[in-house]
């Protein structure tokens, strides 16, 4: 489970979202644990957190980049 964010983070930084812990250095953030739910979804409440992503990742099914673009919106 990964991600890559569009604008880096100033520090390196630990977010908990839907139980994920998200570990986020620069533009680059993984994770480990969480809900099971929809990547879609997951991508969408950690955009809400974190700021639009460039690339996601969650347990195994990465998103599309139409799927991003609405992620992000």
């Amino acid at each position: 489970t990964s991600l890559t964010l569009a604008q880096p983070t100033a520090a390196p930084s630990r977010v908990i979202v839907d139980g994920t812990t998200w570990i986020c250095e620069g533009t680059t953030c993984t994770a480990s644990g969480g809900a099971n739910q929809p990547a879609t979804r997951a991508c969408r409440r950690v955009v809400q957190r974190l700021g639009k992503v460039t690339a996601f990742s969650y347990r195994g099914t990465t998103l599309s980049a139409e799927q991003l673009a609405t992620c992000n919106a």
